[in-house]
């Protein structure tokens, strides 16, 4: 595929066919030009006509928004409180959207499934912001969700509540999920979450999913995945390889695992993850365990998959069964 600008000596970062970083700031993204993996944006819908889950779209701040969804059966009773789920997308932290039509499905089924209200954040992408932009803005998402426990309290400074969450969330079950660079973002939100007590003083995370995560750790060949080569071409220059807490939970500076602010944590792979190479999710687990978390752990390495099978494949009897194991975990937090 040809590149829309004509001198490629301006190239900064070359990761066709992902993005291409040009010297004058320019980010040419290719997945914007094609529907095969469903990165076109759709419409929320207040009937989803396969799952019965409607939605809508919410500003939370000048650069964070997101799509809520509610399902089957709820706007009748509002006495009906049901669990919260906090959702972050996935495609290496440059690309992807919660508006899309891969994600869009995905959480329609999802938030069926697991009957939940739902909320699926549009964070700022890099290589245009910092990495560290974008846990901030995933992080005012989790405030603003949380910030909606204080529905009586007169000195709330919260101006845009949503009904959906006033009248059907329950504050006190909450997780946290995301597939690839989504798995991501739930490790540093929970680290966060470790640090300061919880998402504010009143709302915690109890439970976490990190599906088939970004994560990255010294093993034989790393250099040669697609995801390091996104990592080294995006990350701010301080954080610039591979031993950075950002990406690499076991690295020398990174904080201690111990610190992970949930109660509950579930992690999948995929034994043929063409991105995120097993061996990595493994020593996470690993890292977990020996780490003296006080958390239930669970681990799923799904046979003969690849990476987030489940979304762009959701019909198969693999996709369905690990999407059913999602919504156990989900409803028993």
């Amino acid at each position: 595929m040809a590149s829309s600008y004509d001198n490629m000596n301006d190239l900064v970062a070359d990761l066709y066919p992902y993005f291409r970083v040009y010297k004058d700031g320019r980010v040419e993204r290719f997945d914007d030009k094609s529907d095969s993996i469903g990165f076109s944006y759709v419409p929320p819908s207040l009937d989803d006509p396969q799952t019965d889950v409607s939605s809508k779209d919410v500003t939370i701040s000048p650069y964070v928004s997101a799509r809520l969804y509610l399902p089957k059966n709820t706007t009748a009773n509002i006495t009906q409180k049901l669990p919260i789920l906090v959702y972050y997308h996935g495609g290496g932290l440059v690309s992807g959207s919660a508006f899309s039509l891969l994600h869009h499905r995905y959480l329609n089924v999802l938030v069926s499934k697991s009957n939940v209200v739902a909320i699926s954040v549009e964070y700022r992408l890099a290589p245009e912001h910092d990495v560290p932009m974008i846990y901030e803005d995933c992080w005012t998402a989790l405030q603003w969700v949380a910030a909606h426990v204080h529905v009586d309290d007169e000195k709330s400074t919260i101006v845009n509540k949503d009904p959906w969450l006033t009248d059907h969330g329950d504050f006190e079950k909450l997780s946290i999920v995301g597939d690839s660079a989504g798995g991501n973002i739930v490790y540093n939100m929970a680290m966060r979450a470790g640090k300061e007590g919880g998402i504010n003083e009143n709302v915690t995370i109890n439970g976490s999913i990190l599906a088939f995560p970004y994560l990255l750790i010294p093993i034989e060949n790393v250099e040669q995945c697609v995801s390091y080569k996104i990592w080294m071409a995006t990350a701010p220059t301080s954080e610039a390889d591979i031993n950075s807490p950002m990406i690499n939970p076991l690295a020398e500076k990174a904080p201690s695992l111990s610190g992970l602010g949930c109660s509950r944590l579930l992690l999948c792979i995929g034994e043929k993850d063409e991105y995120i190479p097993r061996e990595i999710g493994i020593r996470f687990v690993e890292g977990v365990k020996n780490s003296g978390w006080k958390g239930d752990l669970e681990f799923i390495e799904i046979e003969n998959e690849g990476h987030c099978f489940q979304m762009t494949n959701i019909n198969t009897e693999k996709s369905r069964d690990l999407i059913k194991r999602f919504a156990s975990f989900i409803q028993s937090t």
